[in-house]
């Protein structure tokens, strides 16, 4: 996918955070951007936002959706195609986190992680497929360095993104095979309003929303010949503890 521009995205959770970093980056390239909210007024209001950012007025549209239910992607999916013609990359970003011990975790916690994370990633994918293989296109989640490293109060996030990382690396070696490239990116701690962050001067030191914006550029611009298939980013320099 070396040339990007008139390629159609569509961003899961993207309208705050890395999905809204990733609109901006891929807006800046050229490409038409439908971005996914639970609501709708978040979903237009950043899709206004972001086109009057980047002087793209009618390339981003924002869509309700919710990742947990198979319909709501079916039909972000059919109107992404519906009115840009096509749909070429799909990023499953959407994401939540509840942290605490296991004594403390409530079951409704636990299904709002993995319903959210992991089985919203696999409705995104799943109702696209036929999409991406008609145009071999690429699928790209965002999981996390949680999805590799465990700690204590993380039972449910860390079970989703261990999920998503091991579901994203399997349906990986299952569409390759149609020219869909399919990859994870893991990063550290990203400076967003996540699990009630203020992003901050303080937290400069932090991987910031247009720094995974610019690694999704970079894999999708990557000669289509080499798959970097799972990716962790990390701060340079973070804090001495």
């Amino acid at each position: 996918m070396e040339n990007l521009k008139g390629k159609v995205a569509l961003i899961t959770g993207g309208t705050k955070g890395i999905g809204y970093g990733v609109a901006e980056a891929l807006l800046n390239q050229g490409l038409k951007v439908v971005i996914t909210s639970r609501d709708r007024h978040s979903a237009d209001k950043a899709a206004k936002d972001l086109a009057s950012k980047t002087n793209t007025t009618g390339a981003v549209i924002g869509i309700q959706a919710d990742v947990r239910f198979l319909d709501n992607q079916k039909d972000a999916v059919d109107q992404a195609v519906k009115t840009f013609g096509q749909l070429d990359i799909v990023i499953a970003n959407a994401g939540l986190g509840h942290f605490g011990s296991i004594e403390e975790l409530t079951s409704e916690q636990w299904s709002d992680v993995i319903d959210t994370n992991l089985t919203g990633v696999f409705n995104s994918i799943k109702a696209s497929v036929d999409a991406l293989k008609k145009s071999k296109g690429y699928y790209i989640t965002i999981s996390s360095l949680a999805g590799t490293n465990f700690f204590a109060g993380g039972s449910a996030y860390n079970a989703s993104k261990f999920g998503v990382t091991g579901f994203t690396q399997a349906v990986m070696l299952d569409l390759r095979q149609y020219g869909v490239k399919v990859s994870t990116i893991m990063p550290g701690s990203v400076s967003t309003h996540f699990n009630g962050n203020e992003p901050s001067d303080e937290g400069a030191w932090k991987i910031q929303i247009e720094d995974i914006g610019e690694l999704v550029v970079d894999l999708l611009k990557m000669n289509p010949r080499t798959l970097p298939s799972k990716i962790e980013v990390r701060p340079t320099t973070p804090p001495s503890k």
